[in-house]
């Protein structure tokens, strides 16, 4: 079974959280298997990192979105684990600043965007834009609902230009959230990744749920399809990101550039 074909959100259809289930782990009957397929491929992701940099003719963007907890910064930092930085760049998308609300929403996504050789990583992204907006009715209907062309219009500019997306929704369950704020209360370690606003947007479950079905149906389109990870489990959504990954990139069918020498007459005395 592909990974990818089973947890894509095929274009033209209804996402429907509600019967995607984020406690399953096809594929995977267990941890162990897991975590050593995890090390395969992010020693496999390593090396299409070197070759897209090596190739330089295209770039990659990978899109992670979650609720809170959901798991984007533990899935950065452990799928990305063997990326070398130098040809590598996260991008965490905040509260837009003063000058970036000046602007339309894109502006500060494009400046983002990877150049070619680059794999980016947006943490959070464009598409807070139709998620938090609409919740907290920050701008009117009107307006947002016509974000969704408008970010479809983009992306494809984008992969046109030969920038190659794939997205991710960390998909968990609201048990599983609670779960982990309350490891995050006990832990000292981690009380710094709480704030009051976490548990506020709790509240807004539910809203949040038809915000992002919305979403990911109507912004799932052949050239930038939406991925929908069950991510009850860390392990299992490390590894499937992992495997996602290394597949598509290894579609790509990257070759080394030709050198710009004649090898064989060079002698180094």
């Amino acid at each position: 079974m592909s990974l990818r074909k089973h947890m894509i959100v095929k274009p033209g259809t209804k996402a429907r959280l509600a019967q995607r289930d984020p406690d399953i782990t096809p594929g995977f009957k267990d941890k162990e298997s897991s975590i050593k397929q995890l090390e395969k491929n992010t020693a496999r992701l390593a090396e299409l990192q070197y070759l897209l940099y090596a190739e330089n003719r295209r770039a990659v963007l990978v899109i992670f979105q979650a609720l809170d907890a959901g798991g984007k910064d533990g899935t950065i930092r452990h799928v990305m684990s063997g990326l070398n930085p130098q040809g590598c760049r996260v991008t965490s998308f905040k509260v837009p600043s003063a000058e970036e609300s000046r602007h339309d929403f894109l502006w500060r996504i494009h400046k983002a965007v990877p150049q070619s050789g680059e794999l980016g990583i947006f943490n959070r992204s464009h598409y807070e834009d139709v998620l938090v907006v609409r919740v907290h009715r920050i701008v009117p209907k009107e307006v947002w609902s016509r974000r969704y062309e408008e970010i479809n219009a983009f992306e494809k500019q984008l992969t046109e230009n030969r920038v190659t997306i794939l997205k991710f929704f960390l998909h968990i369950s609201k048990e599983e959230q609670k779960k982990r704020f309350e490891e995050r209360l006990s832990d000292p370690t981690k009380n710094w990744k709480l704030s009051e606003a976490d548990f506020e947007e709790r509240k807004f479950w539910d809203d949040y749920q038809a915000a992002y079905e919305d979403a990911l149906s109507r912004c799932s389109t052949p050239w930038a399809p939406w991925h929908v990870i069950p991510a009850d489990h860390k392990w299992f959504r490390n590894a499937a990101v992992s495997h996602i990954l290394v597949e598509a990139l290894e579609e790509l069918d990257m070759k080394f550039p030709a050198p710009s020498i004649e090898v064989s007459r060079i002698r180094i005395h």
